[in-house]
This record gives structure tokens, C-alpha cells and sequence, in this order.
């Protein structure tokens, strides 16, 4: 809740570091809505592991200080600025961008990152939408070419966007396999568009898929933490096969032959680089997908605002996700 007219909770990021310098304030202004943009009455805002790189001054992008992170909220619009006509005020929608940050009461969006959210969801979800919504289809298809008949690995299916690309891959006619490192995070996945799925904890993993894929191998894998494993993808691709790099958090060594035996590709995946005219086709697919009913957000673990930093130490030493975790405003 907003403590008075004009100020509102925001976390504040005032240096790079580890999650101890997410500081919750409770005055900082709210933020007024400018052309083209508008305010929400944040209820729920996603939390992405690339939030962590970014807070750590490890990422690439690095915001000017002071910044409140965050930009996959659902709320209510609480204002619009000038020339915004597809909201008003009430309206219940999500965002896959902010201007001002979503760990917060209110946050300032840009209209073009704003979109109406379904009676079907409700704000945990909407919240759990965004960047791994848009991720995924992204990886599938603007830069994997998926096609339906194709199978397509997802490594590490239990997260929010490994849930969202089994979803969508599925509901594509793709032919989805899936892995993850604990028994119920494979139960969620295969209630989630997986058709088989594998424990990446065990030695023969890698052996069980290949044996599932009949030799040939896979077409497509979506890869959360390419660190770990690249090389092994490599092995599991199918002539002309696509590794989509989703994640990663360090250096690999790989044999630049494995590639050349399948003419198989390595692509990084990345919605910065995303132009408009592509988030908008990611937008009309994942709207039309919340309409049809097969894009429905697992909502993971769940903090409030307060506990900000219990939740980026979770997401970075967590063994085995479970859904998307978000933040209760």
C-alpha cells in the first residue's frame, strides 16, 4: 500500500552486489504516467533469473543507479498519460516492461509493453507471463523455426520458462520432452505439455533421451543453463538441429566438431534484441493462447515485497525449480 498521496514502497537497487542490496523504501514518489504511458497498481510482479545477473553487475545491461527492479507485473491501471486509448483506469492488465521498475506499489509502463489480462488468470499468473511467455515463443520460433512434428528438448522444464515453452510447443504440434531434477517438478511438466520427461540427476539421462528420440535425435532443445550443458546437447541434436541458449551462467568447453557432423546450430536467445514488429507477433500468439485456454502460468514459489531478497537467494541456489516465482504486492 501506498503510506501517503504522493509516495509509495519501491525496492531500490543503489549498488551492484548480492541480494542484500535490494532496499526496501517506503517514500519513494510515485510515478506519474507520461505520453503514451500509464500507471498500475502493481499486484504481483514476476521474478527472472536475469534480475539477479543485472542487481550482481554481472549482466551486460547495467541500469543507471538508483534503480527498483522488475518488469513482468499484473495490476490495475490506476492513471493513463496523454494519447493512451486502449486502457483506462480499472483496467486489468500485465506487462513485459516497465519504466519505473515493478518491485513496487505503482509502477510507470510504457502502453506498448502493456496488455490486457484474462478473467481466466488471475495476477500470480498474470505476473508469471512476460519475459517467460515471450522467451519461449521466441526461442521456438522466431530463432529455432520449430515445426509442428518436430520434437523439441526442453532443458530444465520445471521454471517458468521451461513450463511456458512445453505449453506452447505443445499446443504448436511439436512432440515435447522435457527434463528436470526432482519427481514433482516432472509431474508438473508433464501436466504441462511434456509429453515424456527426464530426471537430469541421473547418470543415463542423456543415454534415456537418445533411446526415446530413436537414434535420430532432437530437433530443437531449449537450454536454461548452457554452462552445464552445451556439450552434451550436441550430442543429442538431430542432423541440422538447434540449440537455443535461454540461459547460462559461465564458460563451457565444447568441441566445435560436434556441430559439424550434424551442421547443427548454437543461437543465443534474447528479448532485448527483439524488435517491436516481433514482440508484437510473440504478443498476438501468447493473447490468442491465454483465449484458447493451453497458456496457463504454474505459479511457484511466492514472497512478499518485504522479503525481496530471500527471493533472488532462492532463485540463485535453488535445486530444481517449480514453477514461476513471484513477488506479492
Amino acid at each position: 500500500m501506498a503510506t501517503g498521496r504522493n509516495v509509495m514502497r519501491a525496492v531500490r537497487v543503489s549498488e551492484f552486489g548480492g541480494p542484500e542490496v535490494l532496499k526496501l523504501l517506503s517514500d519513494v514518489l510515485l510515478p506519474n504516467p507520461k505520453e503514451n504511458q500509464v500507471l498500475i497498481k502493481v499486484h504481483a510482479c514476476g521474478v527472472n533469473p536475469v534480475e539477479t545477473y543485472i542487481r550482481s553487475g554481472t549482466h551486460a545491461r547495467k541500469p543507471a543507479l538508483p534503480y527498483t527492479p522488475g518488469t513482468d507485473v499484473a495490476g490495475v491501471i490506476e492513471a493513463v498519460g496523454e494519447h493512451v486509448t486502449v486502457f483506462k483506469k480499472g483496467d486489468r492488465v500485465f506487462t513485459n516492461g516497465t519504466i519505473s521498475g515493478g518491485y513496487a506499489d505503482y509502477t510507470v509502463a510504457a502502453a506498448d509493453t502493456v496488455f490486457p489480462l484474462s478473467d481466466k488468470l488471475d495476477f500470480k499468473q498474470g505476473a508469471a507471463i512476460g519475459i517467460p511467455y515471450f522467451t519461449a515463443y521466441r526461442a521456438l520460433f522466431q530463432k529455432g523455426h520449430a515445426k509442428p512434428g518436430e520434437t523439441v528438448l526442453v532443458h530444465g522444464a520445471s521454471g517458468g520458462v521451461g513450463i511456458a515453452a512445453c505449453q506452447i510447443a505443445r499446443a504448436y504440434g511439436l512432440k515435447v520432452l522435457g527434463t528436470a531434477g526432482t519427481e514433482e517438478g516432472m509431474n508438473i511438466v508433464l501436466r504441462n505439455g511434456a509429453h515424456k520427461m527426464f530426471n537430469h540427476r541421473e547418470a543415463d539421462y542423456v543415454d534415456k533421451i537418445k533411446e526415446f528420440s530413436d537414434v535420430r535425435g532432437v530437433d530443437v532443445i531449449i537450454e536454461m543453463l548452457a554452462n552445464v550443458n552445451l556439450a552434451t546437447d550436441l550430442q543429442l541434436l538431430s542432423p541440422g538441429g538447434r540449440v537455443m541458449i535461454v540461459g547460462s551462467r559461465g564458460p563451457i568447453e565444447i568441441n566445435p566438431r560436434d556441430t559439424m557432423m550434424k551442421e547443427s546450430s548454437i543461437i543465443g536467445v534474447s528479448l532485448f534484441c527483439a524488435t517491436k514488429k516481433l514482440m508484437h507477433e510473440c504478443e498476438t500468439a501468447l493473447l490468442a493462447g491465454i483465449e484458447a485456454g493451453w497458456l496457463k502460468p504454474v505459479v511457484g514459489p511466492e514472497y512478499p515485497l518485504e522479503k525481496v531478497a530471500k527471493a533472488h537467494e532462492h532463485l540463485i541456489n535453488s535445486s530444481g525449480a517449480l514453477g514461476k516465482m513471484v513477488l506479492l504486492i
